[in-house]
């Protein structure tokens, strides 16, 4: 038996997988965001260890005689959150969570102070990262980053706290900034720039080592015959992929969940380039990936059914099964800044083309579209640092509506493909990292593919209409810059 629990923006999930990596129960903690000023998106750590216990605790009460016979579990974890602990090893401050654009400064600091960051962390510095949140604290709480011995991101605290070990795994270390990504080591250059160094460090290991044994009491308090070894684990989007087997070179998968992602895994360290995609290692050795990100997908449509008053369910029930044509409103989704292919924190959202005659299921449909807009610039953004592909796997909660997942293929002119197991994401990919530190398996006897169970084909009738749509969104961002950033 293994565990796998992915640490979320909007809660803490767990899963408890067999050995013929079947799912025996899942069970979600919610969380909350704290938004003290625009742009900042904070979480106490406290928060994430109460709901893991009781996500575990909900487990064990299922599960009671399975729960005690685990002997893995592994974490996927939100990426980029600065937790920062002092000498007592106690929180200093709530963690900057990877929605956070209040560092925008310290981005061009950074990368100033430090001129090779982009060939070596593979990264455009942007506020979102790890660095430039602790250069903010350095620069606006100076008495906290006196006092802070130990940066941890979310899921490594998470495990400092029940296993008592500060370790990292390559593909979240990847989000820091800090990780010289193609030799898949810190790097004193860039924790210099930060003025930190190597001891603020988690030890680093790759995702499938073991990497910390839970500790005695809560083994005991789950009725652990063993305790339980911890996976190295991964950052969110790479344990979604593990879950996925998306771990082989050419492999491609795109989701729709709170943020967006266009993910392939790659064979070796390619930088980013101008377009701001991101290239972390994988969180399986000797393997990379490139990732263009959208902060708002399914975000955008949570936002609007806030605004309407309706359910996202009762939104999408107004619209029909497959687009007819594209609606004449536009919908730009920065509603939290946006990453690829802008790189812009400060840029908020908007409709554009509002008349007398418009109506909530054109705005509906707008929202849905301007989401897929925002996809296909980061599909050209990985394009021009060479990585193309014609078919995608498509996972998130975005991709149970036959029409939004319509619109994207034809948006992207790419071949999805829905998956019979699409959701278990991150939490099911570290309970596979967890088996294979656990037994020492293969990667690729464990990470096996779901099963597909349907392809959803581009448009060609609604492709042409599409591009030209996509090019009227494309000339919204110059507009709004002008706007935000007077």
């Amino acid at each position: 038996m293994f565990i796998g629990m992915d640490v979320g923006t909007s809660g803490i999930k767990a899963v408890l997988v067999d050995e013929a990596q079947k799912v025996l129960a899942s069970h979600t903690e919610k969380l909350t965001v704290s938004r003290p000023h625009e742009g900042w998106s904070e979480q106490d750590p406290e928060d994430w260890w109460v709901a893991a216990c009781k996500a575990i605790d909900a487990l064990h009460e299922k599960l009671p005689r399975e729960v005690g016979a685990v002997r893995g579990i592994g974490l996927s974890g939100q990426q980029h959150g600065a937790v920062l602990l002092g000498g007592d090893n106690k929180v200093l401050r709530p963690c900057m969570l990877w929605n956070d654009t209040r560092a925008e400064t310290e981005c061009n600091v950074f990368e100033r102070r430090f001129p090779q960051s982009r060939q070596i962390t593979g990264n455009i510095a942007m506020p979102g990262f790890t660095a430039p949140k602790v250069m903010w604290v350095a620069r606006h709480e100076p008495d906290i980053f006196g006092r802070t011995r130990h940066v941890l991101l979310p899921k490594a605290w998470l495990r400092f706290r029940m296993t008592g070990e500060m370790i990292e795994d390559m593909s979240d270390a990847s989000g820091t900034l800090w990780l010289d990504t193609g030799r898949r080591l810190w790097s004193d250059a860039a924790l210099e720039a930060c003025g930190l160094r190597l001891q603020h460090m988690p030890e680093l290991c790759e995702g499938t080592d073991v990497a910390g044994r839970l500790n005695a009491d809560l083994a005991a308090r789950w009725g652990m015959a063993e305790r339980p070894v911890f996976a190295g684990s991964a950052g969110d989007n790479a344990g979604g992929a593990v879950g996925l087997g998306a771990t082989k070179p050419g492999d491609a998968f795109i989701s729709l969940g709170t943020s967006g992602v266009v993910w392939m895994t790659t064979d070796s360290f390619h930088p980013g380039g101008k377009f701001a995609i991101h290239s972390f290692c994988h969180a399986v050795p000797n393997t990379w990936h490139q990732m263009g990100v959208t902060l708002s997908a399914a975000a955008s449509l949570a936002w609007w059914s806030r605004v309407s008053g309706l359910s996202e369910g009762e939104l999408l029930a107004e619209l029909p099964e497959k687009p007819i044509a594209p609606s004449p409103v536009v919908f730009a989704p920065y509603l939290s800044g946006e990453r690829t292919p802008h790189n812009d924190g400060s840029i908020r959202g908007a409709f554009i083309g509002l008349s007398q005659d418009t109506t909530r299921t054109q705005m509906t449909q707008a929202v849905l579209e301007g989401v897929a807009f925002s996809f296909r610039d980061a599909l050209e953004g990985l394009a021009a640092s060479g990585s193309i592909f014609h078919e995608a796997d498509v996972i998130g909660g975005g991709s149970q509506s036959p029409l939004w997942t319509s619109i994207l293929a034809t948006v992207l002119d790419v071949t999805l493909h829905r998956l019979a197991h699409g959701e278990q994401g991150g939490a099911f990919g570290a309970a596979r990292l967890a088996r294979i530190a656990a037994t020492g398996e293969s990667v690729e006897s464990v990470c096996t593919p779901p099963e597909r169970v349907g392809a959803i084909a581009p448009d060609l009738s609604l492709k042409g209409p599409y591009r030209r749509a996509h090019q009227r969104y494309r000339e919204i961002y110059p507009a709004l810059k002008t706007i935000h950033h007077h």
